[in-house]
């Protein structure tokens, strides 16, 4: 890679003036972000020139007289107030990119200290239809397994599915009250689907129906609050009263925009009379399914028997999603896998005085947090928490990892911040535990992604969607694809659009999913990406060349224009791409490498005609053979994101 050989000749010269170089220095070598600029920069003289106290320039004219880059780099140049802008030999771009035709990983070394990664993600609740809200885990986690093994580590890719908590006491409570013996002998998920939705629903209307008293008085008292805030504001008009009122007026707001929500969900509640009829019915309902929940974990025959029956329906549903999806899993246990380990991780919890009792449960309280962690509820129940240490326990016991990364949602920060800070007591000091976290898909209304129903969106119905306007794509282009194959273009340029969507987001930040310009021809899109490639192969369609024989006796590569320049160089830069994935757990670094690689090739595509009858046969074969190059390195970097190409298009 460019910049590991960059970083390895900078760390040099800089050790012959520096006690020591960090890794901090180095990661200033960057990418020009203006060609003008060259191919690199190295920022480090400013903050060098800070601690030394020399002028930056000073500092990057002593970097440059001790460092060796003659048979890499123009002479380099500094520039402002202390950059070091750096220019690539074309002699030495050529000399790599030769390489690189007979290698099978297009310049990607292997690494040289392998770890074991577990990427735990997905984790679906399987007594429910998967939904939009598993897509960002599921492709974000399927990236980073797909990137960490290309890259060499050993990867376990695991699926810690939901297959024993409260659903499961909601699916007991209905198929026992509610269950539609006909269409269950039809379509056992979907009748499943609609119990726990049902349940669900009255559980949370009954639930919604208690609190109303606990609300209006909060509401209540935060407006007492506020007003002595104001009284005491009249005498002293601050600006550290000021700013109390806000937050007390904020407080208030919040509480009453809740309890209005509150009102109208159970307001349209009541005006269902069938549903209403069912809640009188059932007035303990919340108590009960919990106690069905409590007698599946503690062995109770008939729920155990019930449970084992619908369990197998709901696991196939799942995984013919994710065949779909084209998404596997090294391994896939459900909490359930976990029950006997937790029992005795409490106790060890308790004799190791980690854990403590606290009006009868059991709680970890962890330094600097006011909530403590709850590992055993005063009945007995154990909870997500002692789920997730008994998995850690698991999984080194069995795998050994380096690193275990959990791809959840945000929604889960203060979860697994006290699991990482309670790991390290109970023996984990040397596994590296990260939060994968990201954000929400959200519609174009500004809002959770929903149908215009208010239901979460089913995954199934979001993929059918992307299809469908990606065959209206290719039958409005007249698309260059034949009708026997128009179907199965369609659905890998639909969900390779849905997947890339996700993807190319900053994972941390919150998306609208929007079918016209996931699909799109032009932007950053996969179909774009998969445009880009169907051009190279059409490329060797008309020119009759067997890509293969090309490889097996290369010509030699000639970058005289711009665009060829420019679109070696990229080709280059794709391992640099995954490591910034794999350091930051953020496939968005590959999308947009990927995006600029295919607008590269889309300006040489327009200022370099590779079959033109009057270019000479040795700019013909050159340009063939960059073609290959950018269709290899673009299938293997779709490949990574999950997302497959078509020939076609």
């Amino acid at each position: 890679m460019i910049q590991t050989l960059l970083a390895r000749r900078f760390r040099e010269a800089l050790a012959s003036f520096l006690p020591e170089v960090s890794d901090d220095l180095l990661d200033l070598i960057r990418p020009s972000t203006n060609p003008q600029f060259g191919d690199y920069q190295a920022n480090m003289a400013m903050p060098l020139g800070k601690k030394l106290g020399k002028p930056p320039r000073e500092v990057a004219a002593e970097i440059l007289e001790n460092i060796k880059l003659d048979d890499l780099c123009h002479p380099p140049e500094i520039a402002g107030p202390g950059f070091i802008n750096l220019k690539i030999r074309d002699a030495w771009l050529t000399e790599r990119l030769t390489q690189l035709v007979s290698d099978e990983r297009v310049g990607v070394p292997s690494p040289e200290q392998p770890q074991t990664v577990i990427v735990d993600y997905s984790a679906p609740n399987v007594a429910k239809p998967m939904h939009v809200g598993h897509l960002r885990s599921t492709c974000i986690g399927d990236a980073l397994c797909r990137t960490f093994r290309f890259l060499g580590h050993s990867v376990i890719g695991d699926n810690h599915i939901g297959d024993w908590g409260t659903q499961f006491g909601m699916i007991i409570y209905g198929y026992r009250n509610f269950l539609n013996s006909e269409a269950y002998a039809t379509s056992a998920v979907d009748e499943l689907a609609r119990l726990y939705k049902l349940v669900r629903s009255l559980v949370s209307y009954h639930a919604n129906k208690a609190s109303l008293t606990a609300k209006e008085t909060d509401i209540a008292t935060r407006r007492e609050r506020l007003v002595t805030a104001q009284e005491a504001a009249d005498e002293k008009p601050d600006k550290k009263t000021k700013k109390n009122i806000r937050r007390l007026e904020a407080a208030v707001q919040e509480a009453e925009e809740a309890l209005k929500s509150q009102l109208a969900s159970i307001a349209a509640f009541e005006a269902d009379a069938e549903k209403m009829s069912l809640a009188e019915s059932h007035p303990q309902i919340g108590d009960t399914v919990l106690q069905e929940t409590a007698k599946l974990h503690h062995g109770d025959a008939e729920n155990r028997k019930l449970w084992e029956e619908v369990l197998p329906a709901c696991e196939d549903e799942m995984n013919r999603i994710y065949a779909r999806l084209g998404v596997t899993f090294d391994t896939a246990q459900g909490e359930s896998f976990y029950q006997d380990r937790l029992a005795p991780l409490v106790e060890k919890l308790i004799d190791e005085k980690i854990a403590t009792e606290s009006d009868g449960a059991i709680c970890v309280f962890l330094e600097g947090s006011d909530v403590p962690m709850l590992v055993r509820k005063k009945d007995g129940a154990f909870l997500y928490a002692t789920t997730d240490l008994a998995t850690i326990q698991y999984r080194v016991e069995t795998y050994s990892p380096d690193t275990i990364l959990y791809v959840v949602d945000h929604r889960q920060s203060l979860h697994f911040q006290h699991l990482f800070q309670l790991a390290p007591q109970l023996g984990y000091q040397d596994l590296t535990l990260e939060h994968v976290s990201f954000g929400t898909v959200m519609g174009k209304d500004g809002k959770p992604f929903k149908t215009r129903e208010g239901e979460v969106v089913s995954l199934d119905f979001l993929l059918d969607e992307a299809v469908a306007k990606s065959l209206q794509v290719l039958q409005e282009l007249k698309a260059d694809v034949p009708a026997d194959a128009m179907q199965r273009t369609a659905e890998r340029i639909g969900i390779g659009a849905v997947k890339y969507a996700d993807l190319s987001q900053n994972r941390t930040s919150d998306y609208v999913f929007d079918l016209e310009k996931m699909v799109a021809l032009q932007g950053n899109t996969a179909t774009y990406l998969q445009y880009a490639y169907a051009r190279t192969q059409s490329i060797f369609r008309k020119g009759s060349v067997d890509a293969s024989a090309l490889r097996a006796t290369p010509p030699a590569l000639l970058l005289s224009e711009k665009a060829e320049r420019d679109l070696a160089l990229a080709i280059i830069q794709f391992p640099e791409a995954l490591e910034r994935v794999t350091t930051t757990y953020m496939p968005s670094h590959l999308t947009a490498y990927l995006y600029d690689l295919a607008g590269r090739f889309s300006a040489f595509f327009n200022e370099c005609p590779v079959l033109r009858e009057d270019n000479d046969a040795a700019t013909r074969e050159s340009r063939l053979l960059l073609c290959d190059l950018v269709a290899r390195t673009l299938r293997q970097g779709l490949e990574l994101l999950g997302i497959e190409v078509v020939e076609r298009m």
